[in-house]
């Protein structure tokens, strides 16, 4: 018996009020102790990161007024899967498996078990997942898998991110900060997204179903572009914020360009070939396609060059001109709004792909419209 995967219900949730871009550093407070040259540079490149990245507006779970955190991964995630299960027309206890995705963890019980408890599931099954940007995509793969096998019947498949907490002024050795560092600051912002994947064993009915999931990792002779400096062992508090070695960083632009482009196209492009060939699908049905970046200006940059498989330019769809980049959480957030406010016909197709630099893991998956 064949068993198809369907998309049931979707769902996200952004913190607080929207902030514009020029009142970043009252929320995540100003950086008032930086090295003078550092400071310096970052002034400078705050007025063309404004025009580079194209973002109006960010959504940090933190308040305004008093610096305070307003919710957590785990809070975020109920919220956004509250939603995308009543959108499925399910209850909590009728999921069977949870899948979490997230940037990096450190908390013990994981996130998945968490939002089990936080959704009020008695008993599921239930996986944490830690890649990057490819932890939401991981995650569905897993869920996919799973159902496909018809070990679960109904999967929530959850991402979230908050990335102010790594933001915030008072986090950082400030000091010891580098340009690196500090760049993140304006790219990212904090959200959560859900989906309900639902297993049909009969002919298919009308609604969009996941026609297939794929992940590499092409960084094993690479360097991590991304990343912190921790060990892998908890190191003492005191000593890692002294050394500065809890810093969220990512390569300049230059630099990140000389991995990312090979004499053959870049990394996303081939990555997004090879899973074209894995799983070949009908290019003139992209409806939509969802490139998983921080910056407008790359995704475009991107589906240029992805003209050359003849998909169509104006299939780049995204977001995050108006809720900043979330991470990993993103492609669910990007789902949920195409579900909710776009229109989709028979034999459309949803193409999503991503590329995370921390060290080249790359994944997408393809949906189609019946």
């Amino acid at each position: 018996m064949s068993i198809s995967v369907k998309i049931t219900g979707s769902g996200h949730f952004l913190p607080g009020n929207p902030i514009p871009f020029h009142e970043v550093d009252n929320i995540l407070g100003e950086m008032t102790d930086l090295p003078v040259k550092t400071a310096k540079w970052l002034q400078r490149m705050k007025n063309i990161m404004s025009e580079l990245i194209e973002v109006e507006f960010y959504h940090f779970a933190i308040n305004p007024n008093t610096g305070e955190f307003t919710e957590d991964n785990i809070s975020m995630s109920a919220k956004a899967a509250s939603k995308a299960l009543k959108n499925a027309g399910l209850n909590p206890s009728d999921i069977d498996f949870i899948a979490y995705g997230s940037a990096h963890q450190y908390q013990m019980p994981t996130a998945s078990v968490r939002i089990q408890e936080a959704l009020g599931i008695d008993s599921c099954g239930e996986m944490s997942i830690h890649a990057n940007c490819t932890s939401a995509y991981k995650a569905l793969l897993t869920a996919y898998e799973f159902i496909k096998s018809g070990r679960y019947k109904k999967a929530l498949v959850v991402s979230s991110g908050i990335s102010s907490s790594e933001l915030r002024s008072e986090y950082y050795n400030q000091p010891l900060a580098s340009k690196e560092e500090l760049l993140l600051r304006y790219f990212l912002s904090d959200g959560a997204g859900a989906i309900v994947i639902e297993a049909e064993e009969n002919n298919l009915k009308k609604g969009l179903y996941l026609e297939n999931c794929y992940m590499e990792s092409i960084g094993g002779n690479k360097p991590s572009a991304m990343g912190n400096k921790r060990p892998a062992y908890f190191m003492n508090p005191k000593e890692e914020y002294e050394k500065g070695y809890h810093h969220l960083s990512q390569m300049l632009n230059d630099n990140l360009r000389e991995l990312f482009y090979e004499d053959s196209g870049s990394v996303f492009f081939k990555g997004l070939k090879r899973m074209m060939d894995k799983y070949p699908f009908d290019i003139n049905k992209i409806k939509f396609f969802q490139i998983n970046f921080p910056s407008k200006h790359i995704s475009e940059a991107i589906i240029e060059e992805c003209e050359k498989l003849g998909i169509k330019k104006e299939t780049l769809y995204t977001k995050i001109s108006m809720m900043g980049y979330v991470g990993p959480p993103m492609v669910f957030l990007c789902l949920d709004k195409i579900l909710k406010e776009e229109k989709l016909e028979k034999d459309d197709i949803i193409l999503s792909f991503v590329t995370e630099v921390s060290k080249f893991m790359q994944a997408g998956f393809v949906c189609k419209y019946y």
